[in-house]
């Protein structure tokens, strides 16, 4: 199985005619997602790409079943569009937006709070290259042509970084369960351990590849998450072991500001906690086929 999305899920576009959300609705159903409709407010009860437009997610929520959506709202409106998706009984979303003001994030999280957890959307995002289940389903803007089908999970806060890894991947003949993008701000809707916990339930997973960076103290919890709670190897790669302390580098959440944000401080952790650790961005694919190896071995 895949985590979050498949072929059966029914899945809705936020923003669905807008210029970005076209082209990339246009990649995901030319990649075989099942997408039933989009919402852009003002447009309802016409159709684009053959799919049927609607003004609100709740009324296309309760017309076609869907479980998932993706969000191509400007930054000004993504933080209520997420919870419009939320309001009306989306599963999960991912948020593709860059540069959603902070405060609206903070406002984004309380709002979900409302909500018991099981009940709860899953977010992902914002600022983050989607999710993909390979040869299912793409809920992101990713180039799917370079994901294979396979049982290596990926999380990454960067995009670019994650299209690397399956490049490298495919190219070595290991597949892909389900890549997700947990986007690169400073406050985002799922953490790396969030994701861990799914792919360690997930039966066609056997191993996890965790792209990290500088800035804030997420890849020291999945560390301890991985070491207490996981049975599945975990393999990572820290970006930006030569940055200097207290510069932005690329992502708004990509700054040093306390011990264990700089990326020799993760990697030491990260290390004790049993993770294994790619030493650069081109040994991201040769050093999970070695872990694949050895666990080939031990079974």
């Amino acid at each position: 199985m895949a985590i979050f999305i498949n072929e059966n899920t029914p899945i809705l576009i936020q923003g669905f005619t807008g210029r970005i959300g076209t082209f990339h609705a246009q990649e995901m159903i030319d990649y075989g997602t099942n997408v039933v409709g989009g919402v852009t407010p003002g447009k309802g009860g016409t159709t684009h790409l053959g799919r049927p437009v609607f003004n609100t997610v709740k009324g296309a929520v309760e017309e076609t079943g869907a479980e998932a959506s993706i969000v191509f709202v400007p930054p000004p409106f993504a933080a209520d569009a997420i919870m419009e998706a939320a309001d009306a009984g989306i599963k999960y979303c991912t948020c593709i937006t860059d540069g959603i003001p902070a405060q609206d994030m903070i406002r984004v999280k309380r709002y979900m709070r409302r909500y018991k957890k099981e009940n709860r959307m899953r977010l992902t995002g914002p600022n983050c290259a989607g999710t993909i289940s390979p040869g299912r389903a793409m809920l992101g803007i990713m180039p799917g042509h370079i994901y294979m089908q396979g049982r290596v999970g990926i999380i990454g806060r960067s995009g670019t970084l994650g299209y690397e890894a399956a490049s490298q991947l495919k190219a070595l003949d290991i597949g892909v369960s389900t890549a997700v993008g947990i986007g690169g701000d400073p406050i985002n809707g799922s953490s790396f351990k969030d994701i861990l916990e799914e792919f360690e339930k997930d039966p066609e997973t056997d191993a996890v590849l965790m792209i990290g960076e500088i800035g804030g103290p997420q890849e020291a919890e999945a560390g301890a998450f991985a070491r207490d709670h996981m049975k599945k190897p975990v393999i990572a790669y820290i970006a930006g072991l030569s940055a200097p302390k207290g510069r932005t580098m690329g992502h708004a959440g990509a700054i040093v500001t306390s011990y264990g944000e700089a990326a020799e401080e993760k990697v030491a952790i990260l290390k004790e906690c049993g993770v294994t650790i790619a030493q650069t961005p081109g040994d991201m694919g040769t050093t999970v086929a070695e872990v694949l190896s050895r666990i080939k071995k031990v079974a």
